[in-house]
């Protein structure tokens, strides 16, 4: 599976979930030397702004990286600096109501990601998923992909890695939606 093919589902989704939404693809930030891109940048109003950065990781990704951290630094430095560029200003708003960012790292439900993961699930499990990102409060999510057929319709998914079901558990492998490739990933046809 390939990054673009997640990208294509991501904003299938967000165009049919909401109304008022903004979609950025490889949206790139630069704050003093602190370059980078983010895979996918959504804005959506709620009536209040909701922003989600996304970081994606199929195939291709995991195989080329040096391991967990390469993936996770790369996932940081977007949280850290996308904001602080001029370009992609968000501002604290009294009363909001749940958190104005979410800074999320989603893998394809492939065997070579599931794979990598399982490896390294101990690092991605340690992400908070609690965070403030320039003053307004922000989710974070290590998760994998699910429900990538129902993406048109608004349904695209996600299981946290970084949430209360640690990899692997029994609550983890009951959460994971039946026939879906995400359980073919990580179980095969058993």
């Amino acid at each position: 599976m390939r990054e673009d093919e997640l990208a294509t589902r991501v904003v299938e989704h967000f165009r049919a979930a909401f109304d008022d939404v903004e979609i950025h693809l490889e949206e790139p930030y630069d704050h003093y030397g602190n370059r980078g891109v983010a895979d996918v940048y959504v804005r959506v109003r709620t009536p209040e702004p909701v922003d989600y950065l996304i970081e994606l990781k199929a195939d291709a990704a995991v195989r080329h990286a040096t391991g967990a951290n390469e993936i996770l630094r790369q996932y940081r430095r977007m949280e850290r600096y996308f904001y602080k560029d001029d370009e992609h200003a968000i501002r604290t708003k009294l009363g909001r109501e749940g958190p104005g960012v979410h800074a999320l790292l989603l893998f394809a439900p492939t065997r070579r990601c599931v794979e990598h993961v399982r490896e390294h699930a101990a690092l991605y499990e340690s992400v908070d998923p609690e965070a403030t990102v320039e003053g307004v409060e922000a989710v974070r999510k290590v998760a994998f992909l699910t429900n990538l057929d129902r993406a048109p319709e608004g349904e695209l998914g996600f299981l946290s890695l970084n949430g209360p079901l640690a990899f692997d558990s029994v609550a983890f492998r009951e959460a994971v939606p039946s026939g879906s490739r995400l359980a073919d990933a990580l179980w095969g046809n058993d």
